[in-house]
């Protein structure tokens, strides 16, 4: 009977192992793979029996996705498929194997162990009344120890709760172990009241999240600004006495407040995040030092030494807490004397976004005076629509391998929201290039990846979803050719009659090629995946805009050109392409106000999914100030059509009616 009950709920297919798996579609790939006991695949048409003593998160994780692909949950069983080994040391060394007797996890760790679930999520299919495991054997590990995402909270966008724990669990399924969320005013410490912005982190939400986290052996690693990007800071009276320059950029080391602020402020900080491995200080961007209340003490000691004296002073507030200290790498490129002046167990992260064909500039002047370094790839998501993926992928694949290649202890991709107004939804693509980067000992190859995106992340096979994204990337090339590209959100919000842009961008971009691009995405995206929906909108949303953003600059030259051909024609023999002239300006300025109405709920949607709503009401202001902008050149074309031509057979020059001399 027994024998009986396991061909009824479990079956080795015959299918050759090289035609059922394909380790190039894991996120990240494995480092071994290679044939198991049986050839083909197992099918399970039960839910997969676990042992209780399965990690808690992996377990977690594993039915989200699994669920989500139509696969029953896990149970715990007595008699589990999974036969567990998991030892006690910290690395992530594990081997997972998959025949017909079950699934073999072999783990050096608890975090080895969970990376391994992580991987036998992915290679789960679901197939009529159950589901099929590959039989495999892999043996894996990571090339780099820390893989940190950094978050930008500062600039608008705040997550909610929720979306916070969303973003762990994401990041986590990606074998990324450390989170780290980028804070200048945006957290609640009891010292200093006035500075938080309304809905900022409380400690007890920064606690609850280190906590939640760690389900997922995700470390919490707190960044707070504590020298420049202090401006919210600043800005207040009470702490104005403390800047560089009047409520500036800087806080000045020549003022002993300075310190007095931060003590309280990092204390608690690091007191809500609890025993975290790092805390990051900030210290980027000094670029005000010695230009106001520290002139005299820079002209006296140098811009190194005072720069490396405030390092200093920094990290002793933070030392006897336990943890240990990073900060950015830019002062020290500019002067590397200052790795003389800096305790040894400072974490350099190395922070360069740019297309190069070499990082090793940055990473061996750290590595030669004996600090460890991460190195810091940027997601290229920063005043964009959409991120700049090629510009990203080419980033982070070429930097990383360097920093592989030099053993720095880990990265720290970041991204960024500089204009308050990017949606972390459209990271994804970057960042789990960024963890497949970090994980594996070989570069990823980004064609495969492609392919391998659409099933790790939105769970399938569908080559539409590589298909949408490689459009979305050849719209940002477009509009960012040339030696002088806009950001496609300055592009987006621009004015459509402004003649000096309209002309550089009608002469560098093919306009109907792009929309082309962005309309074909939109067919791409409208059916919905089975994983991250929210993330496959997010995409639909940036190939709205981008297609609203090539309709407003074609419309800025042919409402020019209707209201022209008019106005040539204007003097009362000609009436009729007068007014269908006129009449066809007019609307195509209703079209504008009708696109960004359509889009505007379209954009708060996607904000209120992710964040809380303090910063919302800034971009909003945007929508509406251009709906109103094109409202107006409606009604001043309707005016002239009444008032001017209606009435004195006469129009003036389309800049004089719109306003724009």
């Amino acid at each position: 009977m027994r024998r009986l009950a396991l061909l009824l709920f479990v079956v080795c297919g015959s299918a050759p192992a090289s035609a059922a798996f394909d380790p190039s579609m894991l996120v990240p790939e494995p480092r071994s793979v290679g044939a198991a006991g049986c050839a083909g695949e197992v099918v399970f048409h039960r839910p997969l029996r676990l042992p209780a003593a399965f990690d808690p998160g992996a377990r977690a994780l594993l039915d989200e996705r699994w669920r989500g692909l139509g696969i029953p949950p896990t149970t715990v069983a007595s008699d589990p498929d999974v036969r567990l080994k998991v030892g006690a040391g910290p690395a992530e060394r594990y081997r997972l194997g998959i025949d017909r007797r079950g699934i073999a996890l072999d783990a050096a760790g608890p975090e080895a162990a969970f990376d391994a679930a992580m991987t036998l999520a992915q290679l789960a299919r679901p197939v009529p009344r159950g589901f099929s495991l590959p039989c495999v054997q892999i043996a894996d590990e990571p090339a780099l120890r820390w893989r940190i995402v950094s978050d930008d909270v500062s600039r608008g966008p705040l997550p909610t709760m929720r979306y916070f724990k969303e973003r762990v669990r994401g990041l986590a399924g990606l074998k990324i172990n450390g989170y780290s969320i980028y804070m200048e005013h945006a957290f609640a410490d009891a010292a200093h009241p006035l500075v938080g912005a309304a809905d900022a982190i409380s400690p007890r939400e920064l606690r609850e999240l280190r906590d939640y986290a760690a389900r997922f052996h995700v470390a919490l690693i707190p960044e707070q600004q504590t020298f420049a990007h202090m401006h919210p800071t600043l800005r207040w009276e009470t702490y104005a006495p403390l800047a560089e320059l009047p409520h500036g950029w800087l806080l000045s080391p020549a003022v002993a407040g300075t310190y007095d602020y931060l003590t309280p402020l990092l204390r608690e900080v690091v007191a809500a995040a609890g025993a975290v491995p790092f805390v990051h200080l900030g210290s980027d961007e000094p670029i005000d030092l010695g230009r106001g209340r520290s002139q005299a003490v820079v002209a006296s000691e140098g811009l190194g030494r005072v720069f490396a004296g405030h390092v200093n002073r920094v990290e002793a507030i933070v030392k006897p807490l336990g943890v240990r200290p990073m900060i950015w790498d830019d002062a020290i490129q500019k002067d590397p004397s200052i790795l003389a002046l800096i305790p040894k167990s400072t974490v350099i992260v190395d922070f360069h976004y740019g297309v190069e064909k070499t990082y090793a500039g940055y990473i061996a002047p750290v590595a030669s005076r004996g600090f460890e370094q991460m190195v810091s790839p940027g997601a290229q998501n920063w005043n964009q629509i959409f991120p700049e993926l090629d510009v990203a992928t080419t980033n982070i694949g070429r930097f990383v391998a360097e920093g592989r290649a030099a053993h720095v202890l880990g990265m720290f991709a970041t991204v960024w929201h500089d204009d308050g107004e990017s949606l972390y939804e459209a990271t994804w693509y970057p960042l789990a290039f960024a963890a497949a980067s970090a994980w594996q000992s070989s570069s990823v190859d980004a064609a495969a990846f492609e392919r391998a995106f659409g099933w790790a992340f939105f769970g399938s096979d569908d080559r539409r979803w590589g298909r949408a994204l490689a459009k979305l990337d050849a719209i940002g090339r477009r509009l960012h050719q040339g030696p002088d590209p806009d950001p496609s959100d300055y592009l987006f919000w621009s004015d459509p009659f402004d003649a000096k842009i309209g002309t550089r961008v009608r002469a560098g971009i093919d306009l109907a090629a792009l929309r082309l691009d962005a309309e074909s995405v939109l067919t791409d995206v409208a059916a919905t995946p089975p994983l991250h929906p929210n993330a496959a909108r997010v995409m639909a949303l940036a190939a709205r805009r981008f297609d609203a953003l090539g309709r407003r600059v074609q419309i800025g030259a042919e409402a020019k050109d209707y209201y022209d051909d008019a106005r040539a024609h204007a003097g009362g023999t000609a009436d009729g392409i007068v007014y269908r002239g006129l009449n066809l300006a007019k609307y195509l300025c209703w079209e504008l106000r009708d696109d960004l109405l359509a889009i505007e709920p379209l954009y708060r949607a996607a904000w209120n999914y992710e964040s809380r709503p303090g910063g919302l009401g800034a971009v909003l202001t945007r929508f509406h100030l251009a709906e109103e902008d094109a409202q107006r050149d409606a009604d001043r074309l309707n005016a002239a059509q009444r008032e001017d031509y209606y009435r004195m057979k006469v129009l003036p020059p389309f800049e004089d009616v719109l306003r724009r001399r």
